[in-house]
């Protein structure tokens, strides 16, 4: 079965009905507000804070700490002419990680987190909380009820209030930040490519400085090898050898910080005068325009900052910026204090300057534990780039991928296979195609300082909104940043035709792919919205909406959480009957890292009881996962019969019995309720409620309970009725009723928006997972209805 069904943009005629439809299906205000609780902070002890500074190791600075494998070497990649050269190339590395990893990450970026959520999308979606800047205009007031939908307030005419305006006048301006995340997200994917290349390289080529016979040949087939047994090994998750990151971590960074405090000793303990910043300004005097493309290697010193952002989930503020200030910053700065030591003797070593420098007896050793924390690099970016992609997912600007939870402990270990195995096949390519460390180097510079800048302007947004920063911080922060940022990238600029230009490619490709995905999830929801079902003429076709109802209960998906869908108009117009029940779901995803299960579920009547219509309006955040369709399907039903019960019981309520029903919450009422219906959870109630439209929210009995006073006793003859009409109808079969819908261009679309929706989008739509296998649906139990959308 299917439609043509054509919508007028610009027109947005609400019909001489609308006033009816506003009483009949109104939104869930009062329920959403009851739902609001407070969740109390739990204060670490100091022993707690230590064991998660160790742990954080593991997970956030594995990328970071890899960074002295290779950075002397993509900062002289011919030969050094000049002993000072290294001085000032250690005070440039000195001075860049005081300034980014330090100053700007750790103790600013963090604390801009979404929840202890890191990452670009956490920061754009801690943005949409406080500006109306979603491109995608699902979000409702009742969402804002929400525990985790944290949001400040400011004074109209603040500077705060004048930005938010500023940006929600204009839809280009929405459109320039969404496009401005985008490409940092795509920039984060490609550093889950260039990482593990260049770190397992890197570390690999270990092998070549202790045998010098062995070719470059020899060390790219065991850096391939590694790569793919890292990546294949992905779908087995990282919480059974986890444990083993922070120590391993830990190793490396007291190795490294040892073997400097050694080489500083032994060769040229001078080389620490480089913590004056005057040798960086004799370096760039000395070296001219080579000194100046020479800071492309010094950035790649502060790679693995942006993932230290990203991989910020599982450990509070507070332990990253221990394990920080306490291990790894001191380390990282002996460490390449030692290796220039070892340089100002040893010019020619530069290529290999890491393992050149460690003491013979310990080589292999050093070699072992390098490639361990290469691996570890490497599955901190690749578990990073699985984080950021589900986030894209969630708000609508990635196509539907299978995504995988690994871990019944950590709910932001997940694994996405076909992201997987593009991941692998491009490091791959990347390893193999270009085998030498410095035009990996010069690739993943310029992927790094992107982020970086694209980090900087939403900080300034989060600075202005969010924290309400005076402007004066506010200008110290952003020009600061962009100052040492945009010298970085005027170097990476010199770097594009030597392998710089892979990031921008990939980064284009998969911006590409989500912009165009993005664009058509638009148009379809604005179709939904325009072309949704009056209520009115529901209610115009009586109790049976003019047809058959057949016993059991029709699941009907929706994208909108209020209305009745074209989909369904188009089916009971298409088949004589329809079932008994008609329950219309609308998952939706908020701008929140998770939804509390107690708080996850939004239940309604739509119509008269005797039309047996309900909504169910199921919402998750960013960081959620569907559980299996049987378990949602059983919380869907407990919270209808749940919805039922109170409503029933709330028609004969008293004013004094309302506030009774507020005000007094005891366990014998709550297992009084439960004892009646066993599989129901418990729930504050709408006391508003009327024949038409009633409202309930749906919470864990373990943090709500109900009591009704003596006389707010009603007769539950209807109630049982209708309870045992709703199980009779679930006995009798569930349908899950979901949209096929083909989304084209109108014949008078610009030549640009027939590629975009015509062939791109159908083509992602065509080979991305249906919503019916996301949801788990039995193929017995589905019913598609095929439309033809023309946007």
């Amino acid at each position: 079965m299917a439609s043509r069904v054509e919508i007028d943009e610009d027109n947005d005629n609400k019909g001489s009905m609308w006033d009816l439809d506003q009483k009949l299906d109104q939104p869930m205000d009062e329920e959403a507000g009851r739902l609001r609780n407070m969740y109390k902070e739990k204060k670490s002890s100091a022993l707690l804070l230590l064991r998660l500074a160790f742990q954080s190791l593991g997970v956030v600075y594995g990328d970071l700490g890899t960074s002295p494998l290779y950075v002397f070497y993509n900062t002289f990649p011919g030969k050094i002419e000049d002993p000072e050269d290294v001085v000032g190339a250690l005070s440039l590395i000195i001075y860049s990680l005081t300034l980014i990893p330090l100053l700007k990450y750790v103790f600013v970026v963090c604390k801009a987190n979404d929840n202890g959520q890191g990452g670009t999308f956490a920061l754009y979606s801690l943005l949409c909380r406080h500006a109306n800047i979603k491109t995608i205009p699902n979000q409702h007031r009742t969402d804002e009820e929400l525990t985790t939908y944290s949001r400040s307030t400011f004074h109209e005419q603040s500077f705060a209030a004048k930005t938010k305006r500023w940006l929600e006048r204009h839809v280009f301006r929405k459109n320039a930040l969404l496009i401005l995340v985008l490409v940092g997200t795509c920039m984060v994917i490609g550093d889950g490519i260039l990482t593990p290349a260049i770190s397992v390289l890197s570390a690999a080529g270990g092998i070549k400085v202790n045998q010098p016979h062995m070719g470059n040949g020899v060390v790219v087939v065991v850096a391939v090898v590694i790569l793919v047994g890292l990546f294949s090994m992905q779908h087995y998750g990282t919480d059974k050898v986890s444990w083993l990151f922070a120590p391993i971590v830990l190793i490396w960074f007291l190795v490294i910080g040892g073997i400097g405090i050694f080489n500083i000793w032994k060769y040229d303990s001078s080389v620490l005068k480089a913590f004056s910043p005057i040798y960086i300004y004799r370096y760039f005097k000395r070296g001219g325009k080579d000194g100046w493309t020479s800071l492309g290697g010094i950035m790649l010193s502060i790679t693995g900052t942006e993932a230290l952002f990203a991989d910020l989930s599982h450990f509070p503020v507070s332990a990253v910026q221990l394990a920080f200030t306490a291990v790894v910053f001191p380390c990282l700065l002996l460490a390449y204090s030692g290796q220039a030591a070892y340089l100002m003797n040893n010019r020619d070593h530069v290529v290999d300057a890491f393992y050149r420098s460690i003491p013979d007896s310990i080589y292999w050793p050093v070699f072992v534990i390098a490639t361990a924390a290469a691996i570890v690099a490497s599955q901190a970016t690749i578990t990073a780039t699985f984080s950021i992609i589900k986030q894209a997912l969630a708000l609508g600007c990635f196509p539907r991928v299978k995504v995988v939870h690994t871990s019944k402990k950590y709910l932001g270990q997940i694994y996405v296979p076909d992201i997987n195995w593009i991941l692998m096949i491009l490091c791959i390519a990347v390893t193999a195609g270009f085998k030498k460390q410095s035009q990996i180097g010069n690739a993943y510079g310029t992927a790094v300082v992107i982020v970086m800048l694209v980090t900087t302007l939403l900080m300034t947004l989060i600075m202005i909104l969010v924290w309400r920063c005076h402007w004066i911080l506010v200008l110290l922060f952003t020009g600061l940043s962009l100052v040492v940022e945009c010298t970085y990238f005027s170097a990476v600029l010199f770097k594009v035709d030597q392998g710089g230009w892979v990031p921008l490619v990939i980064a284009a490709a998969f911006l590409l792919i989500m912009y165009v995905w993005h664009y058509g999830t638009l148009r379809r929801y604005e179709f939904e919205m325009h072309s949704k079902v009056s209520m009115a003429w529901i209610l115009g076709l009586g109790p049976s909406l003019g047809l058959v109802r057949v016993p059991g209960i029709g699941l009907v998906y929706t994208e909108l959480a209020s209305g009745v869908p074209h989909i369904f108009s188009h089916f009971i117009t298409n088949l004589p009957a329809i079932h008994s029940v008609v329950v219309f779901i609308c998952v939706k995803y908020l701008p929140v890292y998770t939804v509390p299960e107690e708080e996850r579920f939004l239940v309604k009547r739509i119509g008269p009881k005797n039309f047996h219509m309900f909504r169910c309006v199921a919402r998750y955040g960013y960081k959620d996962l569907h559980k299996k369709d049987d378990d949602f399907e059983r919380k869907l039903f407990d919270s209808l019969f749940l919805f039922v019960r109170l409503e029933s019981m709330m028609e004969g309520c008293s004013d004094s019995d309302e506030y009774s029903l507020y005000g007094q919450q005891t366990e014998r009422s709550r297992d009084g309720l439960l004892n009646n219906n066993g599989n129901t959870t418990c729930s504050y109630v709408d006391t508003t409620v009327s024949s038409v439209d009633s409202i309930v929210p749906v919470k864990s009995p373990m943090h709500t309970s109900v009591t009704v006073g003596s006389s707010g006793q009603v007769s539950g003859q209807t109630e049982t009725d209708e309870l045992e009409f709703l199980n009779s109808c679930r006995d009798a079969g569930v349908v899950h009723i979901m949209g096929n819908t083909v989304v084209r261009a109108r014949r008078d679309s610009r030549f640009h928006k027939k590629i975009a929706i015509d062939y791109i989008y159908a083509f992602l739509r065509k080979i991305c997972r249906e919503h019916s296998v996301i949801f788990n649906v039995p193929h017995e139990s589905l019913l598609n209805v095929g439309q033809v959308f023309y946007v």
